[in-house]
């Protein structure tokens, strides 16, 4: 009975993607349905989707060519013409990388795992076709700093934010690591001028696709809102100082990654000298890069990346040509001065950013406090700014103080400024937030940790219970999140029902929105700490 039970659900589910088979309809007197109409012609040929729960899916869509062979380390091309109808249903490939330790908080999330150069793909997920209907477009850009990641997570899927909001949204695969940032100006010349920032160029190629083909897919090309979460949020923060950008987005937000200085040059043209040397090419040599096999150079990367001492940074380049300044550095870019943005991070990033890695650090001393805060505070202030806050958290233990000590240095400064820098332009809105809902995970010793926002902005509780740990309170979070996340990318303007009025960031105020079960604006939110850490130069993070 149970076998013929599962029978029965499987033919439903084949139903529900493909409608009822013809002989089942005619046994039953019927004219089939017709199958529905999941197929859109783009730019360079006709893709045929598939269907998620009613939502229509495109995966796998080339926006431009391979990156193999002498494409290497170069501009992307445009994806080749196709005559056939090509099947846009499953992920396309991610860029090689190292590999990377998931951990226990993300053991639900699943992640594209083929690799190829190949890898400037894309993928939509739209409520209808060929409606003449005109929908906010949400592109999201994925973490894993500049070096490792994919837009192929389970948690990135759209379907539910687009039945939320009646929004498309995109999801991009593009160059990462040496792939996409190994800088060789300075070492071949004017042909790899560009070489530093090819994996930015890739994603202002997926943007001009969206510019060109996103219309036929349900979604308004001049409403275009990107959106990233660490490395992705660092990416949109990049975008917005590229003046090849301009005009293919309209709004931006930046989740736990705001990113505000780039590798000089010297930095850059140093890594690179680094890197060929492992791979055994001589610097008049480089084209011998173009013909090295993926593993070769995998290989090379992976030898810098675990040699003793600091390690080198292959990540966007203040190249004066594609990237002419900053990014944030020493001020908001005037290239996108009149986007609306909205900045933010989580109560307690570093607990899965550091502590995920070293898991002693939830078990300090104060030995291992004074020690493993030397990195982040000088000496000189660590009595001071350690004294501070333990009069603003006198319950906290040496490792809490570590976490809330950190977090602050690595990624809530960054966020301040460039919240602070964005109002200081005048010409358009920023708004600040902070998600402080703690995770019942392991104890709850993670708090609030780096990425816990990805299941709520997503609206993907479903599949996030190792990070979330399930129960009624993360889809409350995930209602207030996408819904906020939504209206921004609908109107310019965060708010929504699910959440209080949230009044944007201006210096006087520092208005902030607390994520919480019970969400609050605060103003001037932790203007203790800040202004403890205040006489600290930022750290500039390596991504």
């Amino acid at each position: 009975m149970r076998c013929g039970r599962r029978a029965l659900l499987g033919l439903a589910a084949a139903e529900l993607a493909t409608g009822p088979a013809p002989g089942a309809a005619a046994a039953a007197g019927r004219k089939p349905p017709p199958p529905p109409n999941i197929t859109v012609e783009t730019h360079r040929g006709k893709v045929r989707g598939t269907l998620d729960d009613g939502i229509k899916v495109f995966k796998g869509i080339p926006y431009a060519a391979g990156t193999a062979g002498l494409n290497r380390f170069r501009p992307p091309k445009p994806a080749k013409i196709w005559n056939e109808t090509r099947d846009a249903v499953a992920y396309g490939p991610m860029c090689p990388q190292l590999a990377t330790e998931r951990g226990n908080l993300a053991a639900s999330w699943t992640f594209g795992k083929e690799a190829g150069e190949d890898c400037l793909v894309l993928n939509v997920w739209t409520p209808a076709l060929h409606d003449q209907r005109k929908r906010p477009v949400m592109v999201w850009l994925h973490g894993g700093g500049f070096h490792a990641g994919s837009g192929s997570a389970n948690v990135f899927a759209g379907t539910r934010l687009c039945r939320r909001g009646d929004v498309v949204v995109v999801t991009v695969n593009h160059r990462l690591n040496v792939f996409g940032f190994l800088y060789l100006a300075r070492i071949g010349g004017a042909e790899y001028a560009e070489s530093g920032n090819a994996g930015m160029l890739d994603l202002v190629a997926a943007l001009r696709w969206v510019h060109e083909n996103i219309a036929a897919f349900g979604g308004d090309p001049a409403n275009v809102t990107i959106f990233g979460q660490s490395g992705g949020g660092a990416k949109v923060g990049t975008l917005m100082a590229m003046p090849q950008a301009r005009g293919l987005f309209h709004k931006a937000i930046v989740q736990s990654g705001s990113h505000l200085a780039g590798l000089t040059p010297e930095e850059a043209t140093k890594h690179a000298q680094t890197f060929l040397a492992a791979v055994g090419v001589k610097p008049n040599e480089l084209l011998q890069l173009s013909k090295l096999p993926v593993d070769k150079l995998l290989a090379g990367l992976k030898t810098v990346m675990e040699a003793p001492g600091p390690k080198p940074n292959y990540s966007p380049v203040v190249d004066g040509i594609v990237l002419p300044g900053g990014p944030w550095q020493p001020d908001g870019p005037a290239v996108s001065a009149a986007i609306p943005m909205i900045v933010g991070t989580t109560r307690t990033e570093t607990t899965a950013l550091l502590a995920a890695s070293a898991p002693e650090d939830f078990r300090m001393d104060e030995a291992a406090l004074r020690k493993r805060l030397a990195a982040w505070v000088p000496e000189k202030d660590f009595a001071r700014v350690v004294t501070g806050f333990r009069r603003i958290l006198p319950e906290a233990s040496p490792s809490d103080l570590y976490f809330a000590i950190t977090t602050d240095r690595r990624v809530r400064q960054q966020a301040w400024a460039q919240a602070e820098r964005k109002a200081a332009q005048g010409a358009a809105p920023v708004w600040l937030y902070e998600l402080d809902w703690s995770t019942p995970v392991d104890g709850g010793k993670w708090g609030s940790p780096h990425a816990l926002d990805l299941a709520f902005v997503f609206d993907n509780v479903a599949v996030s219970e190792s990070m979330t740990g399930g129960g009624p309170d993360p889809q409350r979070l995930a209602d207030e999140m996408s819904a906020a996340w939504i209206a921004f990318a609908r109107s310019g303007n965060p708010n929504a029902d699910a959440i209080p009025q949230w009044p944007p960031f201006v210096p006087a105020s520092r208005a902030t929105m607390v994520f919480d079960v019970r969400p609050r604006v605060v103003n001037d939110f932790r203007g203790d700490e800040r202004a403890l850490l205040a006489s600290l130069p930022l750290v500039k993070v390596s991504r």
